[in-house]
Order: C-alpha cells, then sequence, then structure tokens
C-alpha cells in the first residue's frame, strides 16, 4: 500500500458527482472503500480542508492526501503446512484442507489459513484496506476443500474482488451427494437468503426476498445410494452449493447442517460414515490482477474424499 503524500489537482469538469469515485477514476488500484476510509479518518483534504466521500468535486480542486503506514493485523502469524498451488508477488493459491477454517472467528481464534499465509508470506504482504493481512477475496466453509486465492496487496485484492463481482472467475467443485440424483445434469437457479428461523442457515426463498443464485451440474458416477457430481458455481452464496443441493431433494454427503438424516441413513444402508461433507473446490480460473492472463488451478481430490467415492464405488459386474 501507498505510503506518504501526493497532491491532486482536477483539471477540467470532473464526470462524476462524487469525490469517492472521482478518486478511483484517477486511481483504480486503490479502492473506493479505502478512499472512503481515508476520508472519514481526515487522511484526504480538499483545498486544505476536511470533506465527505460524496463532496462533488470541481476543477481547480486541490486534493491532498496522507497515506497512512499500514497498521499490523492482530491476527499473529503461525507456521503451519501449506499446500501450494501457485504464488507469485501478486497472489498465492493453495489447496484448503477440509478441517481448516479461513478467517479467525470466536470460535477459532488460531490455527487458521489466515495465521499461516501471515507467517508464509512475512515481509511481502502490503496493507490490504490499510492492514497488513492476505486479502482473502473468497471463503470455503469448513469442511471444504480445494482451491483458494489471496491476494498479497491492495492492487491484486481489488482486481481480484472486481473478477469475483463481475463473475470472471471460474469455480467447478466435485461432491457426493446423497440418493439417485435426477436429472444426470440440470441447471438450478434459485434466490438464497438466511433462513428465517435458523440464523445459522442459509434456505431457497422466493426471488423477491433473496439474492439469485444459480448452479449447474453434471453426473460423474452413480454411487451406492449416492451420486459423485461435478458443479459450477455462476454465483457465491453462501453456501450455495449445499443449499442448492438440499433444494433438489439430494444434499451433500456428510453435511450435518444441510443432510443429517440423509446422511445418517446412507450410513446404517452401506456402512460408510463420511468423515466431512464431501464437497471440494476442484477448479478455480481468473485473469491474473496484474497482467490480465487467464491462469487455472486444479487442486487433487484429498485421500478422505476418494476413499469416500471408493467405498461406495457399485461394481462394475453389479447387476443393481
Amino acid at each position: 500500500m501507498k505510503t506518504g503524500n501526493d497532491t491532486l489537482r482536477i483539471e477540467g469538469s470532473p464526470s462524476t458527482d462524487r469525490l469517492d469515485r472521482y478518486l478511483v477514476e484517477r486511481m483504480p488500484e486503490i479502492s473506493r472503500s479505502t478512499f472512503q476510509r481515508l476520508i472519514g479518518d481526515h487522511h484526504l483534504l480538499v483545498n486544505g480542508l476536511p470533506t465527505k466521500p460524496n463532496h462533488r468535486p470541481r476543477a481547480g480542486d486541490a486534493i491532498t492526501i496522507h497515506w497512512p503506514a499500514p497498521e499490523s493485523s492482530e491476527v499473529l502469524p503461525e507456521e503451519m503446512p501449506l499446500e501450494i498451488l501457485f504464488e507469485d508477488e501478486d497472489l498465492l493459491v493453495i489447496n484448503k484442507p477440509a478441517d481448516l477454517v479461513v478467517h479467525p472467528s470466536a470460535g477459532h481464534k488460531t490455527g487458521t489459513i489466515v495465521n499461516a499465509v501471515l507467517h508464509h508470506c512475512r515481509g511481502e504482504l502490503s496493507g490490504i484496506g490499510g492492514v497488513i493481512r492476505p486479502g482473502i477475496v473468497h471463503r470455503l466453509d469448513l469442511g471444504t476443500s480445494g482451491c483458494l486465492a489471496v491476494a498479497k496487496n491492495d492492487p491484486a485484492h481489488l482486481q481480484l474482488s472486481e473478477h469475483f463481482a463481475e463473475r470472471r472467475v471460474e469455480k467447478i467443485y466435485q461432491t457426493v451427494v446423497c440418493g439417485n440424483l435426477t436429472p444426470p445434469a440440470g441447471d438450478i437457479r434459485a434466490a438464497i437468503a438466511r433462513h428465517p428461523t435458523r440464523r445459522q442457515q442459509m434456505a431457497v426463498v422466493p426471488a423477491s426476498k433473496g439474492r439469485s443464485a444459480r448452479t449447474t451440474y453434471r453426473l460423474l458416477e452413480r454411487l451406492e445410494g449416492a451420486t459423485f457430481v461435478e458443479a459450477v458455481l455462476h454465483t457465491g452464496r453462501t453456501h450455495q452449493i449445499r443449499v442448492h443441493f438440499q433444494h433438489l431433494g439430494f444434499p451433500v454427503l456428510g453435511d450435518d447442517t444441510y443432510g443429517q438424516r440423509q446422511t445418517k441413513r446412507l450410513h446404517e444402508v452401506t456402512g460408510y460414515l463420511a468423515p466431512r461433507q464431501l464437497l471440494h473446490a476442484r477448479t478455480l480460473a481468473f485473469p491474473h490482477p496484474r497482467t490480465g492472463q487467464r491462469m487455472e488451478f486444479n487442486a487433487p481430490l484429498p485421500e478422505d474424499f476418494r476413499s469416500g467415492v471408493a467405498a461406495l464405488r457399485i461394481p462394475s459386474d453389479s447387476t443393481r
């Protein structure tokens, strides 16, 4: 992140009527929220005076920006093994283990992906939003494994966030769902919102009451009492794949939140007990935040997932 001071002078009539938007046009590598924070902290002055984000910029205005040094994150670095799929000065892509959470929280203050990345990238991270921390642009739930992208600096974080918001990111998952999924391919378009009574869960709701969500899928293999599936996320709602397949009546195997009853029934019938929700972010592809070159990353299925598929595989000579 920048440090020190910059002075800008507005020449001609600005194309926008808000200062924060004008600044993003002038300095697209800096996020609008960063400019709003600088204005709120009086680190950005117009003609020597404090201002507001909705100030109307005018020709001749002199804008002074003080870039404060990034603050240290309250999250402590921890030495933990990371399976790195790719790394350069802007970007880190890892294969996240299923048993790790991404962000520290009340129940997981240590031992998270953020703790591990802070240690791995020590001395390389610039300020993300004014704080020395990794820029996590998407999330994978506890219990989900696979590709996770991390930005190392503010410009990369901003660009990757825009790629995700503009749906320029390809996200392909593999999962095992309970039951004999039909039809063998489909396009699920169902809005998602917070569950009206169970606040830790999401649910499919009428379009007017939730955010649009789309998942397409195709069958990979029929298993004993289950189906091995590839799913493509076209949007990125919380718990989207898990909620969409539950909505179809085929919840993700091992999902204690959305498929506990069906998982228990399959265990009783087959003897196989899933160690976690069998959901894996297999492929992640997007334009590189600096070069724009398309990059694709693939995380191999972890052993527990492969063992689950093998345990439920129907013998090729089966007459069932």
